[in-house]
This record gives structure tokens, sequence and C-alpha cells, in this order.
């Protein structure tokens, strides 16, 4: 009996190299297989929508649990409010990264409604991009980052830590002065032999940074598309 060679896989003959024009011939169409393509790209946003929920939860968890623990007594010291800017501080970070991978998946189920739902739904308009199909492929073929860390951070900033971080700012500032009113402030600041001018100015140059990064003009490449436009215009063009 002699081997059969029909079941044998060559990659590069013409018919296995074409299977993906295959998947979109006449018979299938490029609509149905962009709604399953849809339909994965929602689950991941999904799916990171959720890692950046929990990473805000948890920093707001830890946040509580610090600032119930550091007014439960006046013997507690103040720099535990330190270790919680620290801690929310690396959660704004670990959610910037978060924020990375979730814009990936975002702005490629944008490039599907925008050009062609929203295409399909009214023609007229054409599309927001002609070479979408091009630019789609490109990213499945080389999936790259759309914004950068630092627009990550300004982003997760202004959208959520900024406020925390402002909490444990005033917490930190109400503990050494008014909760210690028998001591100078700048005495109560004081980290074991570290002096307290240095503590309060390591804490103010930290805190401009942030204000610096949260607020600095730079050019977005996220879209903030919910950023635009009157909310009554949607009211008035129903």
């Amino acid at each position: 009996m002699t081997d059969s060679n029909s079941d044998e896989f060559d990659p590069t003959a013409p018919d296995q190299r074409e299977i993906g024009r295959e998947m979109v011939d006449d018979s299938t169409g490029l609509g149905s297989v962009m709604a399953h393509v849809y339909r994965g790209e929602i689950d991941r946003v999904g799916t990171w929508r959720e890692r950046l929920d929990e990473t805000t939860t948890w920093a707001v968890t830890l946040m509580a649990a610090i600032l119930t623990w550091a007014f439960s007594s006046p013997d507690n010291p103040h720099y535990i409010l330190l270790v919680g800017i620290l801690i929310v501080t690396i959660f704004l970070g670990i959610e910037a990264r978060r924020y990375r991978d979730y814009d990936v998946f975002r702005s490629r189920a944008r490039i599907i409604q925008e050009n062609l739902f929203a295409n399909a739904l009214d023609p007229s308009q054409g599309v927001e991009s002609h070479d979408w199909r091009a630019e789609l492929s490109r990213d499945y073929r080389r999936p790259t980052l759309k914004v950068s860390v630092y627009e990550a951070l300004a982003n997760r900033l202004q959208r959520v830590y900024l406020a925390l971080l402002s909490v444990l700012l005033v917490a930190w500032v109400f503990r050494i002065t008014a909760f210690a009113p028998r001591q100078d402030w700048l005495t109560t600041a004081e980290i074991a032999r570290i002096p307290g001018i240095a503590v309060v100015a390591v804490v103010g140059v930290f805190y401009v940074v942030l204000l610096g990064v949260t607020f600095w003009p730079h050019e977005r490449h996220a879209k903030g598309e919910f950023r635009e436009g009157d909310p009554d215009d949607w009211k008035e063009n129903r």
C-alpha cells in the first residue's frame, strides 16, 4: 500500500496562502466575518474595562482602610497616610498600563462601528476613514499601543486618581496640623531623622508633578469622543 500525500499541509501552496481571502468571498461576505470579529473585540473591551474597575476598587478600599486606621488614635504615625499615597500611586501606574491595553481593543471596536455599522445604517454620510480596512488589517498583523504612558497617566488622574490622592493629601495635612494641635506642624511632619521641612518639600514636589501631568497641555492620541459636542444636540436631533 502506498502512502497518500493528499492530507499533507503545504503552507506555501497558493490555495493555503489565500485561505483568508476565501473567508470573505461572495458566499460568506465581509459583513458576516466582521460581525464575529466585532463581538470578539467588544468582549475584550468589556474584560479590560472590568480590570480597570478592579484596580480602582482596590485603590479605594485600601485608601479607606488607611484613613480609618490613621485617625483611629492620636498615637498612630502620620506617615501611614504617605504610605497610602505611595500605594495609590502604584495603583495609578497599574491602571495606566491597563488603560493602554484597553484602548487597543476599544479603538478597533470604534473603527468597525464608525466605518462599517454607521455606514450601513446611513450610507449617505460615507465612512470616516477610506482606508479603515487596511488600517485594521495592519493592527491585526502588528498590534500597537495607541496612547503613550504620559497620556494614560493623565487620563486616569483626571478621571479617578487625582481626586483620591487629593483626599489623602488633605487627610495628611489635617493629621499633622489640626489633629496634633500641641505640636508645631513641621515637628509633627518629621519621620524618624528626616526633618519635617524635607518631608513637606518632597510631598509638595510630588503633587506639583501630579498636577503637571494632569493638566499640562499635550497632544491627545485617544479620540476622547465623549468629550465632544453638546448633550442637548441629541435631544434636538431626535
